[in-house]
């Protein structure tokens, strides 16, 4: 089980920005795909953005991909997402995964590590 933890998640108000970090270890951060994923209550985890860092390959959800953001900070073995023009519907926990890599996907049964969560709220 690779360990990861996020930061930054918060509350803000419709159309502010929020930078959330992944961190993991220095073999997860270069052998595994990292995803973010979002659940509100009542609904699905959505994947919304995956990255492979070791390969400099990354994917967004097209109905964000305006909006939000992934990169790789290879400093700290981290991965940021960075969302702006945030709206009241992008409430929901933020989460961060890994997964064996084989190919960017944004289904969560394809990762198998999990870290805690970040709460973003959004209010308008």
């Amino acid at each position: 089980q690779e360990q990861l933890a996020e930061s930054g998640g918060g509350s803000v108000e419709a159309g502010g920005s929020l930078r959330l970090s992944c961190r993991t270890s220095e073999y997860t951060y270069r052998n595994y795909l990292i995803g973010w994923f979002r659940q509100a209550p009542g609904k699905g985890r959505e994947g919304l953005a995956a990255i492979y860092p070791g390969g400099q390959q990354t994917t967004v959800r097209n109905s964000v991909k305006d909006r939000f953001t992934i990169s790789q900070d290879n400093a700290n073995n981290t991965v940021y997402f960075d969302m702006r023009s945030l709206k009241p519907e992008d409430t929901a926990m933020y989460s961060c995964a890994a997964g064996e890599f084989r190919g960017l996907s944004l289904n969560p049964d394809d990762y198998t590590s999990w870290g805690q969560g970040t709460q973003v709220t959004v209010s308008s």
